[in-house]
């Protein structure tokens, strides 16, 4: 079984979470995320995917959670951080051409909208909610 690992930046700044829209066709919305590079741990992993979806600097501050799944194929482990922003602005630069949007939700918008990985709402209302 193939094995993917990544990591995942939760930042929350005003009472909204950073999240980005994939450009697929059902263009759903999840935490900016990506999978690990060589020589490159999973903070700076975290730092470099924040970057290049979103064009935000940030610092890592603590990990959240581990989560380990299945998608198709792949066995998948996402490592979650809590970010916080320290430059950079607004700015699709994914050398993958996966994102098609990036916006500040609020808790009320995350209720509505669909998430690609709808396992992920419920830590993203505790940090909303925090």
């Amino acid at each position: 079984m193939p094995r993917w690992i990544g990591s995942a930046g939760c930042c929350v700044q005003q009472g909204s979470m950073l999240m980005v829209k994939g450009t697929a066709e059902e263009e759903l919305w999840s935490i900016p995320s990506g999978g690990l590079e060589a020589d490159e741990s999973l903070e700076e992993c975290c730092a470099r995917e924040v970057w290049e979806e979103t064009g935000y600097r940030i610092d890592v501050v603590r990990e959240l959670m581990i989560k380990k799944a299945r998608y198709g194929e792949w066995d998948a482990e996402v490592h979650y951080f809590e970010v916080k922003l320290v430059g950079g602005f607004m700015k699709i630069q994914d050398p993958d051409g996966l994102i098609a949007d990036i916006a500040w939700k609020s808790k009320t918008e995350i209720d509505e909208i669909q998430l690609q990985y709808p396992e992920d709402r419920a830590l993203i209302l505790d940090l909303l909610n925090e």
